[in-house]
This record gives structure tokens, C-alpha cells and sequence, in this order.
């Protein structure tokens, strides 16, 4: 995969109780309560690259392709974020939308397929992309250019369903610890 421009203003990582807040929806995932997000979010889990233990993260979804079943979902902190690099080391997974559970492998999209995606997400929500731009220190100068560079640098995955009988996983791998 190509180089992303490294850029020096991403947000840093949340503490405190705005950690909380940002780790409370994985509460509600693990009650069973993962619908009332409407598809706007997913639960990944993902295998710690070190420990080997089951970890999970809420991340938007940015995308569903009904052709091929497939999500992406985006990074916002870069790709020095956890699960982004858990994912490069260990790409197959689970991902729960609503109350499913989807076998996936992780797939890393080029920068100009980034570009694209962020293009469809903006002509969706162009105020939380805006949003995103400013919050990620990206600038989006216009309307399709700005966004379309932004998408550039921003990591996406792109999470298939895995092969295999069925898209839905009936199983779970072991939970560790999260």
C-alpha cells in the first residue's frame, strides 16, 4: 500500500472521562443494545498484535456496499491507532452492526480509493465532514476537492465478509479481555 502523507495534527487519543464517553457505546454492543446506533456504528474486535487478547472499538460506519456486503470504516486517529494496527497484524475478525455478528477479513484501501470514499461520505453528510476534517486537522478547502484529498490520508479498511457458509458468524472467538 502506498505511503500516507503523515500529518502532524491528529487529534490526540482521549483520557479521562471523555475516554468513557468514547468507550461507552461497546458497553451497550456488549447488552445487546448495539441497534439503537441505526448502522451509523459497528463493534470490531480485534486481536492485540502483543498481548494476543480479544480488544474492541466502536467505529463509524462510513460506508456499506450491498453488492458485495462489505463496510469501511475509517481512521480517524491514523494509522498508529490500536485497532488499525492489530487489524494489519491479524486482518481476519469479527465485526457486530446492530444485533449481527459478521465474520470479516480486513482490507486496507489505497489512498485514491480513499479519496473516492470520502467524496461519496461527504455528498451524504457534508456537516460531519466537514466536522472531521477540522477535528482531524485536515483541510478541506472545497467541496470535492478538499474532501477528496482529505480521503488521501485518511486510513480506510475495508471489512469483507469472510468465506465461508453464510455471512453471519455463529460462533465467537474466545473472549480474553477487553
Amino acid at each position: 500500500m502506498p505511503h500516507r502523507t503523515a500529518l502532524p495534527n491528529r487529534p490526540q487519543l482521549p483520557t479521562g472521562w471523555k475516554r468513557f464517553l468514547a468507550r461507552l457505546p461497546i458497553l451497550l454492543f456488549r447488552c445487546g443494545l448495539g441497534w439503537i446506533f441505526g448502522g451509523r456504528l459497528l463493534l470490531l474486535h480485534h486481536t492485540g498484535r502483543v498481548t494476543g487478547l480479544d480488544r474492541r472499538v466502536v467505529l463509524e460506519l462510513v460506508e456499506y456496499e450491498p453488492d458485495d456486503g462489505s463496510w469501511v470504516v475509517a481512521s480517524g486517529f491514523g494509522p498508529r491507532a490500536a485497532w488499525y494496527r492489530n487489524l494489519r497484524a491479524e486482518p481476519k475478525t469479527l465485526i457486530e452492526v446492530g444485533r449481527r455478528r459478521h465474520a470479516v477479513t480486513a482490507h486496507f484501501v489505497a489512498p485514491d480509493e480513499g479519496a473516492e470514499i470520502m467524496d461519496r461520505y461527504a455528498h451524504r453528510h457534508p456537516r460531519t465532514a466537514r466536522r472531521l476534517c477540522a477535528f482531524m486537522g485536515i483541510p478541506s478547502t472545497g467541496p470535492d476537492t478538499g474532501f477528496r484529498e482529505a480521503g488521501r490520508s485518511i486510513p480506510f479498511v475495508r471489512l469483507s465478509p469472510a468465506p465461508g457458509p453464510g455471512r453471519d458468524a455463529t460462533e465467537t472467538r474466545p473472549h480474553r479481555a477487553s
